[in-house]
């Protein structure tokens, strides 16, 4: 397959791409700045300058054009605003979802977060909650697109703790709980394996069902 990452330079997206890369796909990543492009050369990627944040959609089109599958792995970042969950987290995913629209590249996945599906609690730091709402607005947007076969994935707590493999994944709420960011890669490689996932909101979380047989499981309903 041939698939596009938007931040392509994300911690999760570098693994996907070094996973993608290695069973065979071709694997292109969108990134803003040049001098990001050796580290998605070293993960076996083709490096693509586009920031999403002013581009067109056609802009993204082009890049899109040929590809077997689309992931959005883009996020504005700790230490960004408010302002830039909105740019980032939201426009740019629905960006990202009409440039594969136009380039008629049906297989989208999309990295949420756990709690953007509902209004963040009160108390929730402003900026957090700002990017939860951005998130669930992206995946409510998302899933009206009938030109898209979708699956939103929406992990808990990110980890840089070494994968295990082992997951908590499910169409329905799992709960709160930490993954590791090499399993949300490994997760993702398998949905763009499974067009049976398409329609889905998936949560995961760290867990003890092998992951091939989690995706498995809520491919079968």
């Amino acid at each position: 397959m041939r698939i596009v990452i938007a931040g392509g330079h994300g911690r999760i997206a570098l693994r996907l791409e070094r996973l993608l890369a290695g069973r065979g796909d071709e694997v292109a990543g969108v990134i803003r700045r040049r001098e990001q492009a050796g580290d998605l050369l070293a993960a076996g990627a083709e490096p693509v300058v586009c920031d999403m944040e002013s581009a067109s959609t056609a802009d993204v089109a082009r890049h899109l054009e040929g590809a077997d599958a689309a992931v959005f792995a883009a996020g504005a970042g700790p230490g960004s605003g408010v302002e830039r969950k909105e740019t980032v987290d939201r426009a740019a995913a629905v960006l990202f979802a009409d440039a594969a629209e136009a380039a008629g590249v049906r297989r989208f996945l999309v990295v949420s977060s756990m709690g953007a599906g509902s209004e963040p609690p009160p108390g929730t730091d402003p900026v957090f909650a700002a990017y939860l709402r951005a998130k669930g607005a992206a995946d409510a947007d998302i899933r009206t697109r009938p030109g898209l076969d979708w699956t939103i994935l929406r992990p808990g707590t990110l980890t840089d703790d070494p994968g295990t493999g082992l997951v908590n994944l499910s169409a329905s709420a799992t709960g709160p709980g930490t993954v590791p960011r090499d399993d949300v890669a490994a997760a993702l490689a398998a949905l763009l394996d499974a067009p049976e996932t398409a329609g889905l909101t998936l949560e995961l979380i760290g867990g003890d069902v092998p992951l091939e047989g989690a995706v498995k499981a809520v491919a079968r309903g």
